[in-house]
């Protein structure tokens, strides 16, 4: 094997190392000049290494010092991306968002918490049914349209023939059309966030006091 093998051999290998750390990128640098003085200095005069050579040597070299630079560049960036995320999250502690879901709380004097609507496209009609416990209908609402993405909603509380519902969980269920079709329709629930925790892989999730499963911050669909 000639010493030019050698340095391509050495080079290859770097590259196909995944965690290739700063010292050992110096020192494959200082073995690399090391075996091309050897290779120059041992060459056939009457055989020299051409040009193209050497520049591709120089240039694997060089590959391997600019990956590692840019692994070091990439974890910063992604450490600095995992701490905006935490801040972002903590300053969500004590505000009101959607997320997926069909919960709807009425209390006193039939005051209820909001709720949404998520579509992918805009609808031209939209059908909103609310049911108590029991899967009754309590109240339907006028079909309307609706342009693609999230809208929030206020139910007054009252029911189809007036009066105002009993205190208690309710059920949204939504259904939506476009050009005579049918689309997806996503509800959406109210909830607090509560608190913030770290899951598994260290990224931020939400506290919604129980009204739903901790959610990622991907998971908002809308914060009120």
């Amino acid at each position: 094997m000639t010493v030019g093998n050698v340095i391509d051999s050495s080079v290859r290998s770097a590259l196909n190392t995944s965690a290739t750390t700063t010292s050992q990128s110096a020192d494959l640098q200082d073995s690399f000049m090391t075996l091309l003085v050897a290779q120059l200095q041992n060459q056939d005069p009457m055989n020299p290494m051409e040009n193209a050579e050497m520049t591709s040597q120089l240039a694997q070299i060089n590959t391997v010092s600019g990956i590692e630079s840019l692994n070091d560049t990439l974890a910063g960036i992604n450490g600095q991306l995992d701490t905006s995320q935490v801040l972002q999250a903590a300053d969500m502690i004590g505000k009101g968002v959607l997320v997926e879901g069909e919960r709807v709380l009425v209390g006193e004097e039939g005051a209820t918490t909001p709720f949404g609507v998520e579509v992918p496209q805009a609808a031209d009609e939209v059908r909103i049914t609310i049911r108590n416990a029991v899967g009754e209908v309590v109240r339907t609402f006028e079909p309307f349209s609706m342009d693609a993405g999230v809208e929030s909603f206020t139910w007054d509380g009252t029911t189809n023939d007036g009066s105002v519902a009993p205190e208690g969980a309710y059920s949204v269920s939504v259904s939506a059309t476009a050009g005579g079709d049918s689309i997806v329709a996503t509800t959406l629930n109210y909830a607090l966030v509560s608190g913030v925790s770290l899951n598994g892989n260290g990224a931020p999730v939400l506290d919604l006091g129980g009204i739903s499963e901790p959610v990622d911050l991907g998971e908002i669909r809308q914060i009120l």
